[in-house]
């Protein structure tokens, strides 16, 4: 098992979310249509929060054998019927990690576990 966890500020991203290039360049096509279809001070949260959990995603696969060479664009999250997000590694649903976030108003935080 492994554990990675990452903390942002949330208005730090109030100014990185007006950057289309840098919201291309990290974020998937689905996660941006999911994050744009909220208000703005909900999407500053969502981005944040999945930015997060890409961070923390990568501090759990990382140095693992299956995950060689994983980039942090690699990876993004969809939400099950229930609203939990899921892990997807290229494109692909990764059955072996869980990720949880939270956020406050100021913060949000993730949490992700690669069980092996």
């Amino acid at each position: 098992m492994s554990i990675g966890i990452d903390i942002e500020e949330i208005g730090r991203f109030k100014k990185l979310i007006k950057d289309k290039k840098f919201i291309e360049r990290i974020f998937s096509k689905d996660e941006i249509e999911y994050c744009s279809s909220k208000n703005f001070s909900v999407q500053v949260q969502h981005f944040a929060v999945r930015f997060a959990g890409k961070e923390a995603v990568w501090k759990a696969i990382n140095g693992t054998a299956e995950y060689k060479k994983i980039l942090i664009t690699d990876i993004s999250f969809k939400n099950s019927l229930s609203g939990k997000p899921e892990v997807y590694i290229k494109n692909k649903k990764a059955k072996n990690i869980e990720v949880s976030f939270s956020h406050s108003q100021s913060t949000v935080v993730a949490v992700a576990i690669l069980t092996v």
